[in-house]
């Protein structure tokens, strides 16, 4: 079966190049057998049936790619033809070499070979029924010509073999081209969603605690209390959001930061771990939830990555635990093992729907737990709702951490 063909640009059709090639292999025969003829004298009618051969044999080459069987026969039966015919004794046997060449490299191998033990076959019968000393060809002759048409059958193998190469090399190319191509999609795809974790999840707990601040302190100015203890209640609200939006800004910055150039200066910010526990309880209480911290075990220098996955863990459950549970109180629990952190974070309030019990925030964490090859629960108790992560540690040493609650 013929490999498919690739136009490149700037290089002419098949049909273009084979008429090409018939022309060139037409002008040689011709130009040739004009010479020859000067020498050779023979009957007009056996001249117009070899030059009518001759056109035959040269013409068909146009269609060697089309029809290379076809081609092939019609030049070997026009050879078989022209020289006993014609005394000229012109080079057509080239349009033959010719059409079994491209036989071989259109992949028509056993036809090939086929059609070359043929030629042999009949050259060296027509050569045995010839009288004593009236040989065309000799026995060197006869040998040359079965090594000229092996070497032809052979080269066009060779080719065909080399296109069927290139063409999976080609294919091989484009395969992993395409593939590169989805691997680059993929990485940009898990970036935004990571980026976007990031944001919903620095954003999304500074802006609760705001609003939970905002509507308490609205809550007790309605109630219409006296002057200095609005004032108070006000100037209290205002610290707590002020110090609450500072935060905020300080881990947008961080978390725009690895969308910097390069060539930029990198952000100076601290970078969110756990070592800043207790600044994000002190956040919660700020807004009426009552948070306790327990540690249990040795605590453990988490890799940096590691150590925002945990905060981040902490400071989602807070966050709905502000927003959704209606609670008053929540503990949270660092429970260090020897190969894994546990984190729990458990609440008073009200649960989760049972029909919906997990958001966009319990997947992101669960996300978060899992690509560090860990996992995470949540569900209602008895008591409300509880968070549990599991972190596994990747040898990491034990070196204390900063005390995350002096008052735990």
């Amino acid at each position: 079966m013929p490999l498919p063909f690739r136009v490149r640009d700037g290089r002419p059709s098949p049909r273009v190049t084979d008429a090409l090639v018939a022309l060139v292999v037409t002008l040689v025969v011709v130009i040739w057998t004009l010479v020859a003829a000067r020498y050779t004298d023979e009957p007009a009618a056996r001249t117009v049936v070899g030059w009518i051969v001759i056109a035959i044999g040269c013409g068909a080459l146009c269609f060697r790619r089309r029809w290379p069987v076809a081609v092939a026969v019609v030049t070997l039966l026009a050879c078989a033809v022209y020289y006993p015919v014609s005394a000229q004794d012109g080079p057509l046997m080239i349009t033959f070499a010719l059409a079994l060449y491209t036989l071989a490299a259109e992949g028509r191998f056993a036809a090939a070979v086929a059609l070359a033990a043929a030629t042999l076959l009949a050259v060296g019968l027509g050569e045995l029924r010839q009288q004593p000393g009236h040989r065309q060809i000799d026995d060197t002759s006869l040998a040359m010509l079965s090594g000229w048409l092996i070497s032809l059958v052979a080269v066009g193998r060779a080719q065909r073999t080399r296109l069927a190469y290139l063409h999976e090399v080609e294919q091989r190319a484009l395969a992993a081209e395409r593939e590169q191509e989805a691997r680059a999609r993929q990485s940009a795809t898990e970036e935004r969603l990571r980026i976007a974790r990031e944001l919903h999840d620095v954003l999304g707990h500074s802006i609760s605690l705001i609003n939970v601040q905002s509507g308490a302190v609205l809550h007790r100015l309605g109630k219409g209390p006296a002057p200095d203890v609005g004032l108070a209640a006000a100037e209290e609200a205002l610290q707590a959001v002020k110090a609450t939006s500072k935060d905020a800004l300080r881990e947008l910055r961080a978390t725009l930061g690895l969308l910097r150039r390069a060539d930029e200066a990198a952000p100076t910010s601290p970078t969110s771990g756990l070592a800043l526990l207790g600044e994000l309880v002190e956040r919660a209480r700020s807004a009426g939830l009552d948070v306790r911290t327990a540690v249990a075990g040795s605590p453990a220098a988490l890799a940096p990555p590691l150590d925002l996955a945990a905060y981040r863990i902490v400071q989602e459950s807070l966050t709905n635990v502000t927003r959704h549970a209606g609670a008053r109180t929540a503990l949270v629990t660092l429970d260090w093992g020897p190969r894994e952190l546990r984190l729990r974070i458990e609440d008073d309030g009200e649960g989760a729907p049972e029909e919906s019990p997990q958001g966009s925030g319990i997947r992101g964490m669960a996300e978060r737990a899992r690509a560090f090859g860990g996992d995470l629960t949540a569900r209602n108790t008895a008591d409300g709702f509880l968070v549990d992560a599991r972190l596994p540690l990747a040898d990491a040493g034990h070196a204390p951490l900063p005390t995350t609650d002096p008052s735990a």
